[in-house]
């Protein structure tokens, strides 16, 4: 497996090792041993999928301590932009965003730690999304920022996206009062 740092501390993306004949190909998503070499110790406790087609923006969503998530996504069949904010108060990247475009081609895998708000735009139909998270979902703890907030600024290269009401209706990046 390869790590790929992004500009923002914490946030990585992830190359497997593929191995393909006229068979078919076989990796590993997840090894706890090589995740730890990589600095990345998670203790996975709720594994989520998502069906959606093309022009479908989920996020940008995030938990709350002490519900708060890791996820390790990847994307099964189609392929998305996948993009996560950087929402820790003390850090120099706050308010920076990284994308990342993740297909069943490339079986690229992100790294979202805690304090983040994490989103992704389905850009083909039928996309199957899947993702590890290190904590069990908490309705109560659950929040959003805006997909097209002007002052992140995210290039998300659409204009009207599929959007749940949630989503419609989440926070600007400037009401955030961040818990991370």
């Amino acid at each position: 497996m390869e790590v790929i740092n992004t500009k923002i501390p914490g946030l990585v993306i992830i190359k497997p090792d593929v191995f393909g004949d006229d068979r078919g190909y076989f990796y590993e998503l997840w090894q706890k041993e090589k995740f730890l070499k990589m600095g990345i110790d998670a203790d996975f406790v709720q594994d989520n999928e998502s069906k959606s087609g093309k022009g479908v923006l989920r996020g940008l969503h995030f938990q709350r301590p002490p519900y708060a998530q890791g996820k390790l996504v990847r994307v099964v069949k189609g392929s998305v932009l996948d993009v996560a904010v950087d929402i820790r108060k003390k850090s120099p990247t706050y308010g920076k965003w990284e994308s990342v475009k993740i297909t069943e081609e490339n079986k690229l895998m992100v790294w979202v730690p805690e304090g983040f708000a994490h989103g992704f735009l389905v850009l083909e139909d039928d996309t199957i999304f899947q993702y590890k998270c290190t904590g069990f979902f908490n309705a109560g703890s659950e929040d959003s920022i805006l997909w097209n907030d002007l002052q992140l600024g995210i290039d998300w290269g659409i204009e009207e996206p599929v959007l749940s009401e949630k989503d419609e209706q989440a926070l600007l990046f400037a009401d955030l009062r961040s818990p991370f």
